[in-house]
């Protein structure tokens, strides 16, 4: 999926940092969600991971910038940079769910869209919810309503057995927003990853975020305001190889382990596709009604 050539960067979207130091509070809301260190066996952000097995850290990602301590998106303001750099890519994605959401949320669901916060960083930094590594993999922190992301772990959905076009990329994105929306609704408290199962409320708001993705993805080259250019089949396809990719089942399969049910806080890979097409065909909230509301019009 591509931005159009007349998309322009205005302003800063994103902060970033570069390194950091420790933080602490209680929880982060991930691919899955922090706050389960204790299962195991289980990957429990997308790029995290907890016993019976490791994959290999995330490798340098050419389309992440260093200059040896400083990290900003200057490069971001060229043309067609939201094509050519991961990073400016994740922040413009950005720019697109707003647009999107700030027409569906108070449409179908009568509530206000409040921006989150949008943190790049390499290395590590500090977030509300605790220090946060490239090997934390991209999430969402209730506690300061912001998603980060480190691009690098983009590399890692490879080893997943994901896919780092772009419209994987966007899609890890939009999940992550995806929280902001369930955070904003009132229901993102209900995800206790503690209680895990493949019919807990975890595995229920995991896959809502995922239907939000797909949500997203079906109005995000609709309209004369819109700044993707029409998504593909091919697009399509890879985005879906990554929500299967970090379906529960290919992760405990991946990082050594038996599939254990039991252990699921995300959903298995069939499950995330099958949210992510969901939103995709649906188009709207009450497509994604995993927690049976019936709140959407």
């Amino acid at each position: 999926m591509t931005f159009k050539s007349s998309y322009q960067r205005t302003g800063n979207r994103a902060t970033t940092s570069s390194g950091g130091g420790m933080g602490g509070a209680p929880m982060m809301i991930g691919g899955g969600g922090i706050g389960t260190l204790l299962l195991i066996g289980l990957f429990l952000l997308f790029g995290g991971s907890g016993g019976g097995g490791q994959l290999p850290a995330p490798q340098n990602n050419s389309n992440q910038v260093s200059d040896g301590g400083s990290y900003n998106l200057d490069h971001c303001n060229s043309p067609g940079a939201a094509n050519e750099y991961a990073d400016c890519r994740v922040e413009a994605t950005a720019v697109s769910v707003d647009a999107v959401w700030e027409d569906i949320l108070p449409a179908e669901a009568g509530i206000e869209y409040v921006q989150p916060g949008m943190h790049l960083f390499q290395d590590s930094t500090n977030s509300g919810c605790g220090r946060a590594s490239a090997q934390t993999g991209p999430f969402y922190c209730p506690a300061d309503t912001t998603a980060y992301f480190d691009v690098s772990f983009f590399n890692q959905l490879e080893q997943l057995g994901g896919s780092d076009a772009s419209l994987a990329q966007m899609y890890v994105v939009a999940h992550e927003i995806g929280h902001h929306i369930q955070k904003l609704e009132g229901t993102l408290g209900m995800s206790n990853y503690n209680n895990p199962g493949e019919d807990s409320a975890a595995v229920a708001i995991e896959l809502q975020a995922d239907c939000y993705a797909g949500l997203w993805a079906s109005h995000a080259d609709k309209g004369e305001d819109a700044i993707l250019e029409p998504i593909t089949q091919e697009q399509l396809s890879a985005a879906i190889q990554t929500a299967r990719a970090v379906g529960d089942d290919n992760i405990q399969k991946r990082s050594g382990g038996d599939v254990n049910p039991d252990l699921w806080t995300h959903g298995s890979s069939q499950q995330r596709e099958e949210a992510f097409v969901r939103g995709y065909q649906g188009g709207h909230m009450r497509s994604c009604d995993y927690l049976n509301r019936n709140a959407y019009s």
